[in-house]
């Protein structure tokens, strides 16, 4: 039953997410619905995906996983190592600097990061499906990035190396915070000295 539900919610939250791409229908959205209506919906459908997937992934994995194979435990170390620039890309996304600039679209990069470190440090069903899946919206999106003209959109204002220091920083203790904290607590699975 968590499968289903996570499934669903990936559905949902990616489908939504996906819906950006689309900038026609978007912009048809907007156009009935108004920009805060449109903004609004956006927020309350991820919202929903989001708490699907959370509630489907953490009840799969109490009811029992489906281990399709075991990673070497070396893997677990890429997956540690590969989170700390995952972080500080995505950090690096709204605390815009030389990071920004470089790398065109640090959110997506993180998140492609993300997932393919997780993926390499888990060998069941729900994890590769979870994975899989926002490594694979992350790779279409990027790819749907360099076939879009959004003519007319007002630059975002970019910082210098100050701004990236704030963001290696930040998520340096996100990254911490995350180890630490979030997921041992959160997701039942410690990250360091495991």
């Amino acid at each position: 039953m968590g499968l289903l539900v996570m499934i669903s919610g990936l559905v949902l939250f990616l489908g939504v997410h996906a819906l950006t791409t689309q900038r026609i229908l978007r912009g048809r959205l907007i156009a009935s619905w108004g920009e805060g209506g449109y903004k609004l919906g956006y927020a309350l459908a991820s919202l929903a995906g989001l708490t699907l997937i959370v509630w489907g992934f953490a009840n799969y994995r109490t009811s029992g996983m489906i281990e399709l194979w075991s990673p070497p435990k070396a893997f677990k170390h890429i997956t540690v190592a590969l989170m700390l620039p995952a972080v500080i890309l995505v950090v690096a996304a709204y605390v815009r600097g030389r990071i920004y600039t470089a790398v065109k679209h640090p959110m997506l990069t993180g998140v492609k990061l993300w997932a393919a470190a997780h993926l390499f440090a888990n060998g069941d069903l729900g994890g590769i499906i979870l994975f899989g899946s926002f490594l694979g919206w992350a790779v279409f999106d990027r790819i749907s990035l360099k076939h879009r003209t959004d003519a007319g959109a007002p630059p975002i204002p970019v910082g210098g190396m100050g701004n990236d220091l704030i963001a290696v920083v930040v998520g340096i203790v996100a990254y911490l915070a995350l180890g630490f904290a979030f997921h041992p607590i959160v997701i039942g699975v410690p990250v360091f000295g495991a």
